[in-house]
């Protein structure tokens, strides 16, 4: 997909609302509002790069409680024609339709390739990608298994939304709390990834979210590995202004 715009473009990630209370979330979320409205004001198009929620699941005629204010505000910026874009994590991996019926938002469950102003960008969520998060990607088959998924639908909404809650922020594999600590420009393993993917085909930036850890990593040949971090210890975002991609923080 190609965009052209000479207004600014956003990209945010990992923002867990929800987690860890709910009266935690709503502190952050005011933060995140406040930042949406800067966005609104300025932005050419708009890209989360994933778990917006510390937990989603879309039953037939349900969808979880909350968050009605980002996904309100959301709404009204695609009604009034500003493209946004949004990469499912591994905390929201059962969406289906309801951001692209509801919030006229597209979806994607795996990365894609954009050119942004004449530059090519690899953007995901990141998870799963590269040699090392291995206990995902064991969990990732759990998840993702049409039997298994059709089990917990089963469950009543008040049960199920409250299992899943508990598990995201007390099971290490799934909430990936052990591995938000930098490894090293060499040993990150997104970072390898996208070293791999750049012998396949050149892009100017790699843009990945999931990490948790805001950072920038020259990957030699004119490309670059950008991590957006989070919001809930950095509050961090990139930002395309023409042709430069930076990393910022929202105070």
């Amino acid at each position: 997909m190609e965009l052209q715009t000479d207004k600014p473009i956003f990209f945010a990630s990992d923002q867990h609302f929800g987690a860890p209370t709910r009266k935690e979330s709503k502190l952050r979320e005011a933060v995140f509002m406040d930042w949406l409205v800067h966005v609104e004001q300025q932005a050419g198009a708009l890209f989360l790069l994933g778990d917006l929620f510390d937990f989603w699941f879309e039953y037939k005629k349900v969808v979880p409680k909350g968050f009605v204010r980002p996904l309100g505000k959301l709404a009204t910026m695609a009604d009034q024609g500003l493209p946004i874009f949004y990469f499912v994590g591994n905390h929201d991996l059962w969406m289906t339709d309801y951001f692209e019926k509801e919030l006229g938002i597209p979806v994607f469950h795996k990365p894609q390739d954009f050119e942004l102003n004449g530059k090519k960008f690899l953007i995901g969520h990141g998870d799963g990608l590269g040699p090392n998060d291995l206990g995902y990607k064991r969990m990732k088959k759990v998840f993702t298994n049409p039997f298994l998924k059709m089990l917990f639908r089963w469950l009543h909404p008040d049960i199920g939304v409250a299992l899943a809650q508990y598990l995201s922020t007390k099971n290490k594999l799934i909430s990936g709390a052990e591995d938000i600590q930098f490894l090293g420009e060499d040993q990150e393993w997104l970072a390898q990834y996208c070293r791999r993917k750049l012998t396949q085909q050149h892009r100017d930036y790699f843009l990945f979210g999931h990490r948790h850890l805001p950072m920038q990593i020259d990957l030699g040949q004119n490309a670059t590995y950008i991590n957006t971090g989070d919001w809930i210890t950095h509050y961090t975002y990139a930002e395309l202004n023409g042709t430069t991609l930076s990393l910022k923080t929202w105070k």
